[in-house]
């Protein structure tokens, strides 16, 4: 087994989906890597690296008998498996304000001038539907330090939204 997949499934939540996928894979003799799958508006992602001897469009094939009956769609693509490559996030940043179009993009837009490199990025609304509130997550690497994150994100701060900077201290050993 050389060549790695990365497989994305999305469809409606419902029980079974992750064993389903799971069980056929290793049935062909497939290997997993890396995976992030989780619930997202009602429907269930999947983002899982695959490894074995089948190309990207077989290991499709080989998911689309038990994603079909389920009404899941499934898109595949040959990927380098970098596994064992992490980079450990050393700034994690909450965002949160009244919801409105545009939260995300300034954000990000800002914080990658500052150089920040986003590894984690989860996303919520709360509050009512009548005064919801975005709430976004984030980890990464700050290369400039946590102050230049702080000030990248001042123009934000100043349209009324909340903003957190926090260092991350791992510890590794």
């Amino acid at each position: 087994m050389s060549g790695w997949t990365m497989l994305t499934i999305i469809g409606e939540d419902r029980p079974g989906i992750v064993a389903a996928v799971t069980k056929i894979l290793y049935e062909k003799g497939m290997n997993l890597g890396e995976a992030s799958m989780l619930r997202l508006g009602g429907a269930f992602t999947i983002m899982l690296m695959v490894q074995g001897a089948a190309s990207a469009d077989d290991v499709a094939r080989i998911v689309q008998p038990v994603a079909e009956p389920m009404g899941l769609r499934v898109h595949a693509d040959p990927i380098e498996g970098k596994l064992h490559d992490h980079v450990e996030p050393n700034a994690r940043i909450t965002i949160f304000g009244a919801d409105r179009a545009g939260i995300v993009a300034k954000a990000t837009g800002a914080l990658a001038e500052a150089g920040y490199n986003i590894s984690l990025l989860e996303t919520d609304v709360g509050g009512s539907q009548v005064e919801p509130i975005y709430i976004m997550q984030m980890e990464g690497v700050a290369s400039r330090g946590i102050q230049s994150l702080k000030d990248s994100l001042a123009g934000l701060a100043r349209e009324g939204v909340e903003i957190s900077v926090e260092p991350i201290d791992t510890m590794i050993g």
